[in-house]
C-alpha cells in the first residue's frame, strides 16, 4: 500500500467507500469518541475548520473508535445524530473501528506506519488526527491533546499544493 487511496473501508450504514474517492482532497482523518474529554474542542474546531477550507478541498474523514476507556459505547447512527445535534457538524463518519492492536484497522495501521508517535507508533487516545495530502501520502500526524485551529497552517500549505 502505497497511499490512503488502496484502502477500503465501510461508512456509518456499513457501505463499502474506496478512499480513492477523496483523490485530489486534503484529508483530516481521526479517530473520535464522543465521551472523551477532548471531544468538545475537537468537534467544534473540526467544524470550524471545514467550514473555512472545505470549498478548498478538505474534507475531515472520523473513525469512531472504543479502544480508549470505552468512551465511544454508541453505534454509528446515534454518534451521527451527537455530532450533527450537539456541534452542527456532519464529517464523514465511518464505522466504528480498533486503531490498535491485533483487530486495528488496516488504514490506522498504515496510518501509524507511515507517521510515528512520539516514543511509540500506537494511538494514544482519542482524536489523533493525521493530515493527508491531496496525493494520498500522510503529511503529518497530530496527537489527541493537539487543537485541530493549530493543524490551519499545515492545512493551508497541503491545500496549496496542487496534484
Amino acid at each position: 500500500m502505497s497511499s490512503i487511496y488502496d484502502f477500503t473501508v465501510k461508512n456509518a450504514n456499513g457501505d463499502d467507500v474506496t478512499l480513492s474517492e477523496y483523490k485530489g482532497k486534503v484529508l483530516i482523518v481521526v479517530n473520535v469518541a464522543s465521551q472523551c474529554g477532548l471531544t468538545n474542542k475537537n468537534y467544534t474546531q473540526l467544524k470550524e475548520l471545514l467550514d473555512v477550507y472545505k470549498k478548498d478541498g478538505l474534507e475531515v474523514l472520523a473513525f469512531p473508535c472504543n479502544q480508549f476507556a470505552g468512551q465511544e459505547p454508541s453505534c454509528e447512527v446515534d454518534i451521527q445524530a451527537f455530532v450533527a445535534d450537539k456541534f452542527k457538524f456532519e464529517p464523514t463518519l465511518f464505522q466504528k473501528i480498533d486503531v490498535n492492536g491485533d483487530k486495528a484497522s488496516p488504514l490506522f495501521k498504515f496510518l501509524k506506519n507511515e507517521k510515528g508517535g512520539f516514543m511509540f507508533d500506537a494511538i494514544k487516545w482519542n482524536f489523533t488526527k493525521f493530515l493527508v495530502g491531496r496525493d494520498g501520502k500522510v503529511i503529518k500526524r497530530f496527537g489527541p491533546t493537539t487543537d485541530p485551529k493549530d493543524m490551519k497552517k499545515d492545512i493551508e500549505e497541503a491545500l496549496g499544493e496542487r496534484l
